[in-house]
C-alpha cells in the first residue's frame, strides 16, 4: 500500500471513531464531510487545471479551509451541541479533502466518487447506530431538539461511547464483515491431491 493512502486512511478514521458516539452527531459529520468534500471538488476542477505545482497545494489548502469554515460556521448556528462536542473534527475534513486531492480522488468518476463516499457515510451511520446502541441503551437520542430517541434498555457498556469503544465495536463489524464473505469462499475451494 502506498504511503499516501495510509496517510488518507488514517485520516478517515480519525474521523469515523471520534463523531460516531451518537447516531445524530454521525450524521451531521457524515452530511458535513459529503457537502464540503463535493463543494471541494466542484471548485477545484477549474483551478485543478489552471495551475500546476505547488500553487495547486496552495489553492487546494485555501478552498478546504475555506470551505471547511464556513461549513463550521452553520454548524455553530444550526447545530451547536454537536459543534460543541465534535468540533475539533471538523478540521480534519479540510485536510481530509487536501489528501484526497494529492492521492487522486478528485479525479475519478462521479460515480466512483459517490460510491465511496456514501460507503464512507453508511459505515459512519452503522458504527454510530451500534455504539450508540450499546453504550447508552437508545437510538436517535439529540436527532430532534425535543425527542429522547428510542429508548431500548435503561443502561449501557460506557465503554462503547468511548474512542476505544469505537475501534473495537469497529473491529467487530470487519470481523462479521469477513466472517460473512470468508464463509462463501470455503466452498468454492477446490482440494486435489
Amino acid at each position: 500500500m502506498k504511503r499516501m493512502a495510509k496517510l488518507s486512511n488514517s485520516l478517515t478514521l480519525v474521523i469515523l471513531l471520534g463523531t460516531t458516539s451518537s447516531l445524530a452527531g454521525a450524521l451531521v459529520a457524515a452530511l458535513m464531510f459529503i457537502t464540503v468534500a463535493g463543494a471541494y471538488g466542484f471548485c477545484m476542477a477549474p483551478l485543478r487545471w489552471r495551475t500546476s505545482g505547488a500553487r495547486t497545494l496552495l489553492a487546494s489548502l485555501l478552498l478546504a479551509a475555506t470551505l471547511t469554515s464556513c461549513a463550521e460556521i452553520f454548524a455553530r448556528r444550526w447545530f451547536l451541541p454537536w459543534h460543541h462536542a465534535f468540533g475539533l473534527y471538523a478540521g480534519l475534513i479540510g485536510l481530509q479533502c487536501v489528501v484526497l486531492e494529492h492521492h487522486g480522488f478528485f479525479r475519478q468518476t462521479l460515480t466512483e466518487r459517490l460510491r465511496l463516499s456514501a460507503g464512507f457515510g453508511v459505515l459512519m451511520l452503522i458504527l454510530a447506530g451500534l455504539r450508540e446502541l450499546a453504550g447508552r441503551g437508545t437510538l436517535g437520542q439529540g436527532l430532534f431538539e425535543h425527542w429522547q430517541g428510542l429508548v431500548l434498555f435503561s443502561a449501557g457498556l460506557h465503554l462503547a461511547t468511548v474512542v476505544p469503544g469505537a475501534l473495537i465495536s469497529l473491529g467487530l463489524l470487519l470481523a462479521a464483515r469477513q466472517a460473512w464473505t470468508g464463509s462463501n469462499s470455503i466452498f468454492k475451494e477446490t482440494h486435489r491431491p
